[in-house]
């Protein structure tokens, strides 16, 4: 287990109360305070330990290698999300709670048992739920998008802000077979304007695939992905600005609608 230094405990109290007080960090306060992944995950699990509540499930980041190259990375990373973060479509939020927030396309899977490393994409499909759903990344830095280090991501819990889900249903009635995961068409709206169109072969080609790297990434942390934890895995579109308005984003394979308010 990394043992943290004082500056990064500072670090992990920071993001802490950056959290709480909607106040975001500047990034040049806290460079070079964490330099490797090990470090950076141990400060994650720090400011989890802070927020004193479970983990309700989990992000994907850097799943295509657009926005891998973007944050100078070789791999996804994930983030810890507290239940409050996960919310059933429809839903409205307010951008006065957030900090600057994006929006991505994708798709979320929970898990109807505890997962385990040597799942196979096979056994994934059969023991999870899926839904289509817009997830809004929301760093506590100030200008975070797209210059923000990859060590202070993964530290701020892979910039997490919301989770806004569908009409769950089980992964092995909508799909018949682990290759027809990589074959869904989103587009996504805002008001009645498209926005941007994308598949879901963008999240490492597979989005079970983005599930099993993270099935497996935490247990080689001593973690579990639990029964009944969500994940959303990755995003099919390069993330606009969220701004007020009316979001909607439609999904094929008969996954439907998720529609977001933001006031």
């Amino acid at each position: 287990m990394t043992k943290l230094n004082q500056h990064q405990l500072d670090f992990a109290q920071a993001l802490f109360e950056a959290d709480r007080s909607g106040t975001p960090l500047h990034e040049r306060d806290w460079t070079g305070v964490v330099t490797d992944d090990d470090t950076a995950y141990a400060v994650q699990d720090q400011v989890m330990k802070l927020k004193g509540l479970p983990v309700g499930g989990y992000k994907v980041s850097l799943t295509s290698k657009q926005t891998q190259d973007m944050f100078d990375a070789d791999s996804p990373l994930y983030g810890q999300q507290v239940d409050r973060r996960f919310l059933p479509a429809p839903a409205t939020v307010r951008l006065a709670e957030m900090m600057e927030p994006l929006v991505e396309v994708e798709l979320a899977f929970r898990a109807k048992e505890d997962l385990s490393p040597d799942d196979s994409l096979e056994d994934l499909l059969h023991k999870t739920t899926v839904a289509g759903a817009l997830e809004l990344p929301d760093a506590r830095f100030a200008d975070w998008f797209p210059s923000l280090g990859k060590y202070n991501v993964m530290a701020d819990c892979a910039v997490g802000g919301r989770v806004v889900y569908g009409n769950e249903q089980a992964s092995d009635q909508v799909f018949a077979a682990v290759d027809e995961l990589a074959t869904v068409s989103a587009q996504l709206f805002l008001g009645d304007r498209q926005l941007d169109f994308g598949t879901s072969s963008e999240v490492l080609g597979n989005p079970l695939n983005s599930l099993q790297w993270l099935v497996r990434k935490l247990a080689d942390q001593d973690k579990q992905f639990r029964q009944g934890q969500l994940v959303s895995s990755g995003t099919f579109v390069l993330p606009p600005k969220l701004v007020q308005g009316h979001w909607r984003v439609h999904f094929d394979h008969g996954l439907g609608d998720v529609e977001l308010t933001v006031q």
